[in-house]
């Protein structure tokens, strides 16, 4: 019976009005907008409107083709305004500080949080990529009707969604793409070491899911959050999908899963492996085992037929969507947030009283000592003998050698862990270090998440925190110093430019 609905439904469609293949859906009756699934050919049409009509906040690139030659529509959803190149002070430049574009950085002048959606790995998933669609949709309308919860979210976040990986299976209406291989198990990552159905001949031997590794290695490899859209089962997944075992990042997962049933919905959240079955070579692992993300994958339920859907869309996806605003206005907690309580200094030691505001938790932190010679920079940690000296210049540019130097951050009296949403009190020994003197700033060093693949970050201190029981306020400099712009700019602009230790 059902299906007899829907067939007359679809056709009432077909004849109401002109066809979906050759027309956007943006400025279509809401019946079309509502109940027809996405061809390659509307979505093209529908995310160009986007473009055209919101530049403001819509940024559309072509990050690959298909194999049959298909665009790979990515969408960048944000405020580009731009607004905290303001903030910055003389006599840094606008270009040290911000050389990826003032527009990826919130007015506090702190890098926006980024999150990562992709739909359609399988082409007959539809309803995973219209979830994909209907978020897009959601922060564009919502940012054009100045909904407030969405203008706060796209001036500190920025999304970047690919709705329609597999464009040549979605228009064949079939879970492979053109080569037979299931897109979803051809990521590197444990690839083949599963019993899987069609891997491919290697890891990223398909150019849709090649785009979208180089996407996430070159453009977001700093993501807070990723979320990949599929059809099958109502559940999300996170890592992992080779093995039972709980992710290091289990008291994050674990949190979002009790928060999301006590707040929203009763979807099932749990481990891939145990939730759905063994699975290798998925994009969702690849992106928390190799990249660092945080990860899930948002499953709908499979209650569709043919092109279309009997409930509307906003309705029949309603409780997913849900679920993604409560992951994205909520994303600039799911990682590692470091916040310095106490910091005092005496006898060449530092007592430090430190806080994780994020529901993530992290290893190997430590405390690095800046201090300005003019030139150069001394960096002292814990436990070394000297300082490590790095050239300074007004452009910044030498600055990424301690992000890519082979200190061991992680050995024995260098490092200390801070659960997540905890706090922690320990002492660190920097011996004949200058820290008594007045003429340094302190930052953090830690990573994002447990997992160890995540990346490692900066975290100024804030001055009023640090005390000494010699005597000497520390951090208070008697004249305004580049070094404490440095601080309070530079270290995020160092994160900023992508880099990782793994």
């Amino acid at each position: 019976m059902r299906r007899s609905l829907t067939v007359m439904v679809l056709a009432s469609l077909m004849v109401a009005s002109a066809s979906p293949m050759a027309s956007g859906q943006i400025g279509q009756p809401d019946i079309i907008q509502e109940h027809w699934y996405h061809s390659y050919a509307t979505l093209t049409l529908d995310v160009n409107a986007w473009a055209d009509d919101y530049p403001e906040i819509v940024n559309l690139s072509v990050v690959g083709q298909t194999e049959m030659g298909r665009n790979l529509w990515m969408l960048q959803i944000s405020d580009w305004s731009g607004g905290a190149c303001t903030l910055v002070p003389q006599p840094v430049s606008r270009g040290a500080l911000f050389e990826d574009g003032c527009e990826h950085y919130k007015w506090s002048g702190e890098r926006k949080e980024v999150v990562y959606i992709d739909g359609g790995h399988h082409g007959n998933e539809h309803l995973g990529t219209e979830l994909a669609f209907l978020v897009a949709e959601h922060y564009i309308e919502g940012w054009a009707n100045e909904d407030q919860e969405v203008l706060e979210v796209l001036a500190n976040t920025e999304l970047h969604i690919l709705i329609m990986l597999n464009a040549d299976g979605n228009d064949l209406d079939t879970r492979w793409n053109i080569n037979q291989v299931d897109l979803n198990r051809n990521y590197k990552h444990y690839w083949n070491t599963c019993d899987s159905t069609q891997p491919g001949s290697a890891a990223f031997s398909e150019s849709e899911t090649l785009a979208n590794s180089i996407y996430m290695n070159e453009v977001v490899p700093h993501a807070d959050l990723y979320i990949t859209m599929h059809t099958g089962v109502w559940i999300m997944l996170y890592p992992w999908g080779k093995w039972p075992e709980q992710p290091s990042d289990w008291e994050m997962f674990h949190f979002i899963r009790d928060d999301v049933h006590a707040n929203i919905s009763d979807i099932p959240i749990q481990n891939a492996n145990q939730g759905l079955y063994p699975n290798c070579g998925t994009s969702r692992d690849y992106g928390y085992g190799v990249m660092g993300y945080p990860t899930f994958t948002f499953e709908t339920d499979d209650e569709q037929f043919l092109l279309g859907t009997v409930e509307a869309l906003s309705d029949r996806l309603g409780e997913e969507l849900d679920v993604m605003r409560y992951l994205i206005q909520n994303v600039w907690y799911w990682r590692a947030r470091l916040v310095v309580d106490s910091l005092v200094v005496e006898d060449g030691k530092a007592n430090l009283g430190v806080s994780n505001l994020g529901h993530a938790s992290t290893s190997n932190a430590t405390l690095t000592y800046f201090v300005d010679k003019g030139d150069f920079v001394e960096i002292w940690f814990p436990g070394s003998d000297g300082p490590t000296e790095l050239a300074w210049d007004a452009e910044m540019r030498d600055w990424q050698q301690l992000v890519d130097s082979d200190f061991n951050f992680s050995a024995p009296g260098y490092g200390f862990a801070v659960n997540a949403s905890n706090s922690t009190f320990t002492t660190l020994d920097f011996g004949n270090a200058p820290v008594s003197s007045g003429d340094g700033v302190w930052a953090l060093y830690y990573q994002k998440r447990v997992v160890d693949s995540s990346m490692w970050v900066f975290g100024s201190v804030n001055q009023s925190v640090v005390e000494s029981n010699e005597g000497v306020l520390q951090g208070l400099l008697p004249a305004p110093s580049i070094l404490l712009v440095f601080v309070a700019f530079a270290l995020a602009a160092i994160n900023g430019r992508n880099s990782r230790f793994e």
